[in-house]
Formats: C-alpha cells, structure tokens, sequence
C-alpha cells in the first residue's frame, strides 16, 4: 500500500512503529504474555489494605499524561481499569525512554499493552493497577473511533448499522454491551444444548451439502461438486436426515448447524443462518409443546435470570410456561372476520384478493400458501406474549401427519413470539405412502411455477418404508431465539458477520490506465489521488500550473523527494485526459 493511501493518523502510527522497530522494541512479540488478573475481578476482589500483585494485558483506551506520571484507561476481554503510570517505575534505571518516548509519544490509542503491578486505591476512591513494569504487545495502525463528548453531545460514535455489522470487531471494541450479546448467544445455544443432553438425546452431524433441498419450503443455494460431477444443494433444513437415523433407531437426535434459503435479507432474516432441529420418538405435538415451553423458560433464566425480557421500550414479554393455543382457522376468523375451514382453494384465493385486498396474491399459490400468506399479513404480528399456533391445514403442511380427530387439519404448531415465528413443530408423517402423495403434490405446485415446493426425495421414503415409530420434531431459528432472549429488533445485532451486500468503493480509474492512456508515472498516480482525482476525466478541465501546485504541495508535506513534474508534461495530462472523454 502507497503511504499516500493512508490518513494521517495511519501514517503517524506507520512511522512511530518504524521508530520502535530502530529503539529495538518487537512491537508485534511472539512470546507468551501470562496473564494473571482481568479488569472486573481485579474490582470484585478488592480488599482495603492489600496490594496483590497482578499481570494485566489488553487495548489502550485513554491516556491522560501529567509530566513524570500518567494514568490510561486499559480494556480487557472482560472490562476496563484504570492503570497509573510513572517514569520511574516503569524506568528503574537511567534509560527513560520506555516511558518519556515509548509510553507518551509512541503509544497510541488502541494499542495492546501488557501491565506488571499491584492493585491500589486512588485518593479519589478509584480501583486501579500501578505498572512497575509496561510491555509493548501489539502496535494498532488504524485508529478507533473513540467517542467523544462536549456538552453532553456525542461525537465520532461508530453507530451506523451497516459499518458496525462490516467492521464487527471495531464494534466489539467501542460500543458497551455489544459482546454481552455475543456472550448471551452462546449462553442461549449453551443452555439448549445442555437441556437436550439432560434429556437423553443424542446430538449428530448431518451433510450441509445436499443432491435435494429437501425438510422445508425455501429456494436454495446451488452449487458444483466437482469430484462427482454434479449440482449439489446448501441445505434449507436439517430434517429428513435426522429422521432418517430415528429410523435406524436413535430415540432422540438433535443438531445445531447451518442452514442457507436463498431468499431476501431484513431485519428478522438472513440467508445463511443458525437452525436447531430436535426429533424424538414415541412423542406427539402435544408432548412437544410441553417440552418446548420448559426449554424456553429455562434458557431465559439462564440469559436474564428471570423468565421475563424487558424491552428498552418498556414491553415485557414472559416465558412463563404454559402458554396459550389457538388454531390457526380460529386465528384468521379472529383477526379477518372470515372462516377459511370450508373453502375451496379458489374461495381463500377470491377472500385474499377482493374482501382482504391483498396484492401479493399469485396464481401459484396453492391452498396452503394462500392461507400462509393471509395470516402472516393479518394475524402473525399480533401475537406478542408467546402463543402456540396449532392445527394447521394439510395444505400447508406436507411433512406433518394428519390431526387424529380433525380431518383435512395436521398435527403442527409454530410458535409465535412478539410477533414473529420463533418454532415449528409437527407429529411427524411417518406413514411413507401418505408421504409419497404429499410429495407428489408439492410437484404439482412447483409445475404450476412455486419454485419453493418440496421436491421428492425417494431416499427418504425408502427410509420410511422401513418404518418409523411415532415422531415428534421440531425447528427453531437460533438466531431468531437470540433476538428474542436480548431484546434486539435487527437479526444482524445478534449475528457476528451477517450477510451484507458488497463494500461500496470510491471508483478509480486503475494505476496502469493512467499510465498507459495519458502517460501519469505510478507515483504521481498516487499524488493525484491524494488531491482528490481519483478517474482521469477529473484532471481534464484543471488548469495545468493549479494542479503542478497541488502536486507539489503533497511532494512536500511528505517528504516524497520526487522529481518536480514541468507544466508542459501536466498539460499532455491533462490534454490527454479531455481526449480520453
């Protein structure tokens, strides 16, 4: 990288590294620093009256220097502590410069530092470490964006949602509460885990690549395997291999992993995202609602200690089990005034269209994602406190084994939480001939252009042939749970490095272009860009003897040494440039 790419602040750091490197001091060393203390049980542990010796390391987040003593703000994987500095502690000897040269001029903000002192109190009544000894442990070239505050006002904080989930690890490092979310996420898959382990169920591995996107409804990812010479699929859900292997005779199975729908982003979506799928034999919906209530309850006492979130807006929503059921035809009847419990497919279709004035109605849509689509516009959003939606259509559900009382309606639930879906679960179709119909009606849909209908998986139904005992299963997005269980509005808040669209970058016109089309040597490419000419047209109406000055301005400031330009060769440039247009 050209030093004329850099800000100023990067240069700063670029030189004072250099400097380090010439005092002798391995600003990035590979030897072991032991830590023996973090910032929060330095605090916890204090006692009045003793001065335990500790070894500290972590990010220079402030520095206030005071002639021979000085104290910084030091941040550790757990919090921050304040840290007092002396020249001749740190400097016992003759040699100041660790702390006169090092610590005031060539340190910067950022920068990662080890600390060797003892615990104390300052006269002020703060906590904090006096170093006897400072050890350099990695030099930051970029600065942070510190935020910064003047009469209450805050400034430079790094807030913009889109650079935050870019630059994640610049977020973890300048916004509070940021990695609590992280921690809370692996509190959340933590806790589920342990909670199926205690259970007697058995976690398993399954292929993400696939030759079927098969166990749910969603357009997939494509891809080439070239070992075998074919299209494979990144899977959509993980469920007919788990079922697979209760038939071989697992009793319960579970797996955590991956999952892709090639589909939109927003805010409660992203396309590749973290799915649980839990199977257990010898169980029905019913049971699995039961189940699911305790599960829920119990993660978010472990998160929040509380079955309860309390929203920054001051809603609460309570995982208390149980929690109410309603059927979905009751729920549609409830929020739109009409019974779809009768209707044809063409009847639900003419109620969407002309009495609920629904414009995302196709002639693609079979009876099932009619009724899909209807109570996600009418009814989804309104169930904030947690709600099992039971019963659903057969339509809507081709994995799912018919109701034992209700013809025409499946054994399912999805349970919806502040107005979204957070599970599905069925009584599982376990009889392989009924499965086999289902399957060949999803085709019907996907020749009729649903290009999210399931396609046959006919392993899976030799499988079933074989028998498979009674089943219950269930899905659940973890991120979605996250979302829920820390209160955040964004799936990206609870993602570390979600999906985002290509980094916009200033366009330029390339570094060979300007030299081959107008004759601009490779450093003065640089030059230009730094003046703010970034393609070639941006030179062609510039006076020749600004720009020389412009050029030249930039040679000095940073001692470039490079060979003046004359005006006639700027004015080829620059003449060359309007030719080029």
């Amino acid at each position: 990288m050209n030093i004329l790419e850099l800000s100023e602040q990067e240069i700063g750091r670029r030189q004072s590294l250099q400097q380090l490197r010439e005092m002798g001091i391995n600003p990035y060393p590979a030897a072991e620093f032991p830590v023996t203390a973090f910032s929060t049980d330095i605090k916890q542990n204090f006692k009045e009256g003793e001065k335990p010796e500790v070894v500290i390391a972590g990010r220079m987040m402030s520095r206030r220097v005071m002639g021979k003593a000085s104290f910084m703000e030091l941040q550790d994987s757990k919090g921050r502590i304040q840290v007092y500095v002396t020249r001749d502690d740190i400097c016992p000897g003759e040699n100041k410069d660790m702390y006169n040269t090092v610590f005031k001029k060539l340190l910067d903000i950022g920068d990662i530092i080890g600390i060797r002192g003892f615990v104390f109190k300052t006269q002020t009544g703060e906590i904090s470490v006096h170093a006897q000894e400072l050890t350099l442990l990695s030099k930051s070239l970029k600065p942070l964006p510190i935020v910064k505050y003047k009469d209450g006002v805050a400034y430079d904080k790094f807030d913009d949602p889109e650079m935050r989930a870019r630059q994640r690890y610049v977020d973890l490092i300048v916004n509070d509460g940021v990695k609590q979310t992280f921690i809370n996420r692996a509190t959340v898959i933590r806790t589920m885990r342990k909670f199926f382990d205690d259970a007697g169920y058995t976690e398993v591995e399954t292929p993400v690549l696939q030759t079927i996107a098969g166990g749910a409804t969603a357009r997939p990812f494509i891809t080439h395997y070239n070992a075998l010479d074919t299209d494979m699929y990144l899977r959509i859900a993980l469920e007919l291999y788990l079922k697979r292997l209760i038939v071989g005779g697992f009793e319960g199975v579970y797996e955590i992993g991956k999952a892709f729908r090639n589909e939109g982003m927003d805010k409660n979506h992203n396309p590749e995202f973290t799915l649980m799928e839990l199977y257990v034999a010898y169980k029905d919906y019913k049971w699995m609602m039961s189940f699911t209530e305790k599960m829920l309850e119990t993660i978010c006492i472990a998160v929040n200690g509380t079955p309860e979130v309390h929203y920054p807006d001051g809603k609460v929503i309570s995982y208390k089990a149980p929690f109410p059921r309603v059927t979905i035809l009751d729920s549609i009847k409830e929020k739109t005034g009409y019974d779809l419990s009768d209707k044809t497919e063409e009847e639900i279709r003419d109620i969407a269209v002309n009495k609920l004035k629904m414009d995302t109605i196709t002639d693609a849509m079979g009876k099932g994602k009619l009724i899909d689509e209807i109570f996600g516009d009418f009814c989804e959003g309104t169930y904030i406190q947690p709600t099992f939606i039971i019963d659903y259509p057969v339509e809507m559900s081709p994995l799912t084994k018919m109701h034992r009382s209700k013809p025409g309606l499946t054994e399912r639930f999805e349970l919806m939480v502040n107005g979204k879906e957070l599970a599905n679960a069925y009584s599982e179709l376990n009889d392989p001939l009924d499965q086999e119909q289902r399957f060949i009606d999803q085709m019907k849909l996907a020749d009729k252009g649903d290009d999210e209908a399931m396609v046959i998986d006919y392993d899976f139904l030799r499988a079933l042939q074989y028998g498979m005992p009674p089943t219950s299963g269930i899905g659940i997005g973890i991120d979605r749970l996250v979302m829920l269980m820390t209160a955040k509005d964004f799936i990206q808040e609870v993602m570390l490095f979600p999906q985002l669209k290509p980094e916009v970058k200033m366009p330029q016109t390339s570094v060979k272009d300007w030299e081959d089309k107008i004759g601009v040597p490779e450093n003065w490419v640089y030059v230009l860009r730094k003046a703010g000419y970034n393609l070639i047209s941006d030179i062609k109406d510039v006076k020749a003897q600004a720009l020389q000055q412009k050029m030249l301005e930039i040679n000095k400031k940073y001692k470039l040494g490079y060979d003046k330009p004359e005006l006639d060769t700027i004015q080829q440039w620059i003449d060359k440039a309007a030719a080029n247009e």
